[in-house]
């Protein structure tokens, strides 16, 4: 539909009107990307796109555009906006790092060692060129030992490296010069900089399918910092690589990376089979192989990494009514299933790597916008949206089927059922009322 046929008076949340006098609110959207979420956007009834510098309730940009715009726009109440002014606080390496670092010294200072050992759930990590000094010690500490070196700002597997002997990284090592106040002179600021990687201790002993490596993608939407306010959706998927694994070959990014963008360059990758299984898939095949007890328990860990990485930035994350993020997590199992956050995108890739893929995350978008409900079609007391499950509101949400009487203050049973069965289309029609003018989800 073109703007000029929509245009008209603005309602009373600031949407325009349609002409045809059906008392419909239109919500004008703009859109960065050109992937699966402008498809659901322009199948969303009521929904309209705007180009260029027209007018709009809701912005599904990129992180570029917010860098450059987000501090010289107004926003009026009814607007929002898919990302958190300083989101990297949690989404670049380094600083998700050091959050979680500052928030573990916090919890064991303030609750004991027991409370603060709960965020023992990110390999050892050290900045370079900055903390060069600190990494060597620990580096010496188990000589021969495996590390991953990650570029603090870079995606989609660029610029990763195994190492296994200092002299692989002397590139890193020096420091750009400061005076001994920390400043840099004029002509030391020309200098080149050097670009800031992170070294993390690499997880050695990963749990095997079929003797490949893999990592999970899980999808957390949070909807307010301040209070905080978390969803965990359903579905997800085990990223796979496509060699099997071993240290012998740390070069073999085919073997270590389970990034799509890499696995689906190696000369023997199947684009019909792709490099994905869902996660349900993955939970009943942990289930059959190590009893449903063993995998609740599993299950429960990640759900703790959600819970206490966003913790770990909610006081220095800039809140914002207009804002919420949709984030991607990378969680990798070891062979004891231990999990281990590896890191967190700010905009996890919404390109379809297959058909499945495509309608899965397509599902995704469709409930995230539900839950941020342009519509006004929510009372705000849901625990459960389409495939999404409310896991924290200002304190643990706990399941249906949890007796608080008999819960044990150590036990954290979230309502969360990541890799259960999906029931979403069923869940919307008892929810929500359906559109205007369309039938029943």
């Amino acid at each position: 539909m073109s703007r000029n046929k929509t245009a008209g008076y603005k309602g009373p949340y600031g949407y325009q009107k349609r002409r045809e006098g059906d008392g419909r609110s239109c919500v004008r959207y703009k859109c960065g990307l050109t992937n699966t979420i402008q498809d659901v956007l322009r199948q969303r009834p009521g929904w309209m796109e705007v180009k260029d510098d027209g007018e709009w309730d809701f912005n599904w940009c990129d992180v570029g555009w917010l860098r450059e715009n987000f501090d010289h726009s107004y926003m009026e109440e009814h607007v929002r906006i898919c990302h958190f002014r300083n989101h990297y606080e949690l989404t670049r390496k380094n600083l998700m790092v050091k959050n979680l670092k500052r928030y573990r010294k916090t919890l064991e200072r303030e609750a004991g060692r027991i409370e603060a050992s709960k965020c023992d759930f990110f390999p050892r990590t050290f900045e370079l060129p900055s903390e060069y000094h600190l990494f060597v010690e620990e580096f010496k500490r188990s000589p021969g030992s495996t590390w991953i070196m990650k570029p603090v700002a870079r995606s989609q597997g660029k610029g990763i490296f195994l190492f296994q002997k200092l002299k692989d990284i002397m590139d890193w090592k020096k420091v750009t010069p400061c005076g001994n106040d920390g400043s840099r002179s004029e002509e030391q600021r020309d200098e080149t900089q050097v670009e800031s990687y992170v070294a993390q201790r690499y997880i050695e002993n990963p749990y095997l399918i079929s003797g490949r490596k893999f990592d999970l993608r899980v999808y957390v939407l949070v909807t307010s910092y301040i209070p905080l306010k978390a969803w965990l959706y359903r579905d997800g998927f085990a990223r796979f690589s496509s060699t099997r694994f071993s240290l012998t070959s740390i070069d073999d990014q085919y073997v270590h990376l389970t990034n799509v963008a890499v696995q689906k360059t190696a000369p023997d990758y199947d684009p019909e089979k792709g490099c994905k299984w869902q996660m349900q898939q993955l939970r009943r095949y942990l289930t059959a192989r190590h009893g449903t007890e063993t995998i609740e328990a599993l299950f429960k860990d990640v759900d703790n990494i959600f819970v206490r990485s966003l913790q770990s930035v909610q006081k220095v994350i800039i809140n914002d009514k207009h804002c919420f993020e949709l984030y991607g997590y990378d969680i990798l199992l070891d062979q004891d299933l231990k999990p281990w956050l590896i890191e967190v995108n700010a905009s996890p890739s919404l390109t379809a790597s297959s058909q499945e893929d495509y309608e899965m995350k397509c599902c995704l978008l469709e409930d995230t916008l539900h839950i941020v409900d342009m519509e006004g079609r929510l009372t705000g007391r849901e625990k459960r949206v389409g495939g999404y499950d409310l896991m924290w509101n200002d304190g643990p949400v706990y399941r249906e089927d949890v007796n608080l009487e008999t819960l044990g203050s150590a036990c954290f049973t979230a309502n969360t059922h990541l890799g259960c069965v999906n029931d979403r289309k069923k869940q919307l029609r008892q929810l929500l009322k359906p559109f205007p003018g369309k039938k029943r989800i």
